[in-house]
């Protein structure tokens, strides 16, 4: 079981920008794509972005897209995900999570296709 560890959340003004990372503890990282979901207040935990494991393919959500950007440093076996031009709706519980499958030909985008789930950091958007 692979363990990842997110970190880099805090409290941001609206507009602002912060980056999340997604550290993981195994060498086989590279093999996996890697999705950032999060967890907004009595909400549902949703799709974010993923990346796949060389960092070729990336898909992101609607509601980030030009806003967010995914990356990923294999030899450092960490994902980032840049936040920029945040709003107080980004507030949320960020988590990260490798895919199931390993060389995935299609990005998975459904929090069921993904396992190893990070403990999540929280980010918080202040109006």
């Amino acid at each position: 079981q692979m363990q990842l560890v997110e970190s880099g959340g805090g409290l941001v003004q609206a507009g602002g920008s912060l980056r999340l990372s997604c550290a993981a503890s195994e060498r086989t990282f590279s093999r996996y794509a890697v999705g950032w979901f999060r967890r907004a207040p009595e909400k549902e935990r949703n799709f974010v972005g993923t990346v796949s494991g060389n960092g070729d393919r990336i898909r992101y959500a609607d509601s980030v897209l030009g806003r967010f950007t995914i990356s990923r440093d294999n030899a450092k076996k960490t994902v980032y995900l840049q936040m920029d031009s945040l709003k107080p709706e980004d507030t949320a519980i960020y988590f990260c999570a490798r895919a199931r499958m390993a060389h995935a030909d299609i990005l998975p985008v459904s929090q069921h296709q993904y396992s190893d789930w990070g403990q999540g950091t929280q980010v918080t958007v202040s109006s």
